[in-house]
């Protein structure tokens, strides 16, 4: 049968291809302003600019798919926290680095606010519990970072050796986590600093000498 006038011939050729890197990138946006569960898959699809069947036979599932995200978060927004407590001299100064580059960070207009470790997971249903666990993995190891840099600190004769390393690597864990979360709020870079400086306050004296 012959095609009707300006008929398009349409063949069966290959998918169209995209830009992995820039879709991994518009997922890992969404998955970091609304969460995993809160993101459809309807949703990720539209932003990734690729249909549900590209997104299963290029990144495996919605739950593959966050973990890519994840893993390009850590490798670019979450990566600060290594690099700071290795560079600081002392476990006083890399804490307060760390405390202010949050506040920089959590609130940059560029990009959603608040840290998706501590925020993307937290509520999730029994079914996206490895998602849940995966997220708390990670907080978990930060804190351990945290916690081990303050041991050095004793160590080095900074801090006093009765101090708690495990009590002192938590109040600030938290007061990082709350950031975060009053950076979603709303909450001003200016007023995130002046945070980290009450939170400092309470950072403990000097060992006293012999």
């Amino acid at each position: 049968m012959k095609k009707a006038a300006g008929q398009v011939q349409r063949g069966r050729g290959r998918p169209r291809s995209f830009d992995q890197e820039a879709a991994l990138e518009r997922a890992m946006v969404l998955f970091w302003e609304r969460g995993y569960e809160a993101t459809s898959l309807d949703e990720l699809s539209a932003a990734m600019g690729i249909s549900p069947s590209s997104l299963y036979a290029t990144f495996g599932g919605k739950e593959q798919l966050f973990r890519a995200a994840v893993d390009r978060y850590l490798a670019r927004e979450g990566g600060n926290m290594g690099c700071i407590l290795a560079e600081e001299p002392t476990a006083r100064g890399a804490v307060r680095r760390l405390l202010e580059t949050a506040a920089d960070e959590l609130t940059r207009p560029d990009h959603p606010s608040g840290c998706m470790i501590a925020l993307a997971g937290t509520q999730c249903s029994p079914g996206a519990r490895p998602v849940q666990g995966l997220m708390r993995g990670h907080r978990e190891a930060w804190h351990a970072s945290l916690r081990a840099r303050i041991q050095r600190g004793i160590e080095d004769g900074e801090l006093a050796s009765d101090t708690d390393a495990a009590a002192l690597a938590t109040f600030y864990s938290t007061v990082l986590l709350g950031m975060s979360v009053q950076a979603r709020d709303g909450a001003s870079r200016e007023s995130l600093r002046a945070a980290v400086e009450a939170a400092m306050r309470a950072w403990p004296g000097a060992p006293r000498g012999p």
